[in-house]
């Protein structure tokens, strides 16, 4: 094989695997979303602002994602919160209730609607 070929085969094999990657993380968003759907929304709201149905009901309000606070946390810590839940809050954990990969998609669903920033 020629020296262009080789160039044209790691192009292709460059594209094909983006286009594979894509499609993975659009399907582990998708997934989120209605796990998110399931068991976030009624606190957290459609947008991740806190104001879901059940929000007004609770005497600790709900997370806020679209806060810069919220926004800050790493995704090791929002691994954590979901986990384990938040002492003296209404969020509880869902160890055991959801399995480990529907806990990173969900974080993955939430990191759409408010993407990290990093603690300046």
């Amino acid at each position: 094989m020629g020296k262009q070929h080789v160039i044209v085969m790691a192009v292709l094999t460059v594209i094909l695997f983006s286009s594979w990657v894509s499609a993975q993380v659009e399907s582990r968003t998708q997934n989120g979303q209605a796990i998110y759907e399931e068991h976030c929304f009624r606190c957290h709201g459609m947008n991740g602002k806190g104001d879901g149905p059940d929000s007004g009901l609770q005497i600790v309000p709900p997370a806020n994602f679209q806060s810069l606070r919220s926004r800050a946390k790493s995704d090791f810590e929002l691994l954590t919160i979901v986990e384990y839940g938040v002492a003296f809050s209404p969020m509880h954990g869902f160890l055991g209730r959801m399995t480990d990969g529907e806990i990173l998609e969900v974080i993955d669903y939430i990191r759409t609607m408010a993407p990290f920033i990093p603690n300046i």
